[in-house]
């Protein structure tokens, strides 16, 4: 394990654990000098044990020089066991460069199949996880959208923190703790450390790499956006119709017949409090600099409006130009294109991560 670089995030974190737990309430006090050390307040909870369990699948189709196919499960935290797939090439030798990859909302880890069957080609390791109440962490009987949406509910209808914060958060504490599992591994480079998400998996990826340095690239896809231009230029529905069945629900509870920008602010004080204020993406995407950050994001897409999306940018390229790292930031924004994920998108993924965690020194090592 490489002590030293975990050290750096959680040794840390575990200084703030002594103060206590922010409420929704506190949301607007928070400071805004220092998000980063205001989200790993946030997100930290009593680390347990690891716990891992791996079994090295060989699928009765498997030709000669497929990749190496993994299933495992970690222990995020108590009561949260967080499934994965992990692929490698067959052959490989030595500590690879790995690409972690997030699915959107109501995905699969599995829906990242062919992904990372492409990433393998090109040398890398390739992780996909369950996010909260997704996959195989959905409620018994439940698809992993109804299941996530009710824990939404159950987040905005909880009478005080702490409590859950499904709404990207938790997942995002997930990504630091299989960051934690992967630096336990002697085939896995913790200095090469990607980060891929889609969607919801997008917002979850750049918050990740946002907390944790460990973290070396990222490539947030349909993601990056800020919550408090979209409530402030009505724009806001179309994140919230996302999880439309748990809002709606949420308006009824508070007894708000025709929800407004108001009620989606309280909405999302209770389920991600901060999320469009001192987590908003203008203030958390600049914390990845001078890492790596491909943006992509769709040029006619409801849910990353342009204006909003320009705020972000505007605010990374100030960072990346600070930090003399210009080229370590890109925006991509595809012509013509709405909220999906396009093969043009996934390529140019794929080339940022060879780029910048070139999978080629791992095969020259062998």
């Amino acid at each position: 394990m490489n002590i030293p670089a975990r050290s750096l995030v959680f040794t840390f974190c575990a200084l703030l654990v002594a103060v206590a737990p922010l409420r929704a309430a506190d949301t607007p006090a928070m400071s805004t000098s220092n998000p980063r050390a205001d989200f790993l307040k946030l997100l930290d909870r009593p680390r347990v044990p690891l716990a891992s369990q791996v079994s090295h699948v060989l699928p009765a189709h498997a030709m000669p020089g497929a990749p190496h196919e993994f299933r495992f499960s970690f222990a995020a935290e108590a009561g949260q066991r967080v499934p994965g797939i992990l692929l490698k090439p067959a052959n490989a030798t030595g500590r690879l460069p790995v690409v972690i990859l997030l699915h959107g909302t109501g995905g699969k880890k599995e829906d990242e199949w062919p992904l990372m069957r492409a990433l393998v080609e090109r040398g890398f390791m390739a992780v996909a996880i369950d996010g909260r109440y997704h996959g195989e962490r959905a409620a018994p009987g439940k698809s992993g959208a109804v299941s996530y949406e009710d824990a939404l509910l159950r987040a905005f209808r909880a009478p005080a923190e702490p409590h859950e914060h499904p709404f990207f958060f938790d997942s995002a504490w997930d990504v630091m703790r299989l960051v934690d599992w992967l630096e336990t591994r002697d085939d896995a480079d913790a200095k090469r450390i990607g980060l891929y998400g889609v969607s919801k998996g997008g917002i979850e990826a750049y918050l990740a790499a946002a907390a944790d340095p460990r973290i070396a690239a990222v490539v947030p896809c349909i993601a990056v956006e800020s919550f408090r231009w979209a409530l402030d230029h009505d724009a806001w529905p179309e994140r919230t119709g996302t999880v439309a069945n748990a809002f709606n629900a949420a308006a009824k509870d508070a007894g708000v017949a025709k929800p407004d920008a108001a009620f989606a602010r309280k909405f999302y004080d209770k389920v991600s409090p901060g999320i469009y204020g001192p987590f908003d993406g203008p203030a958390m995407v600049p914390l990845i600099a001078p890492r790596p950050l491909l943006a992509i994001n769709g040029e006619l897409d409801p849910r990353t409006p342009p204006a909003g999306l320009k705020e972000c940018v505007d605010a990374a390229q100030a960072a990346y130009r600070a930090a003399g790292a210009d080229d370590h930031f890109r925006s991509l924004i595809e012509k013509n294109t709405a909220h999906k994920v396009t093969p043009e998108a996934e390529r140019e993924a794929v080339e940022w991560f060879v780029r910048w965690l070139k999978p080629e020194a791992a095969a020259k090592a062998k």
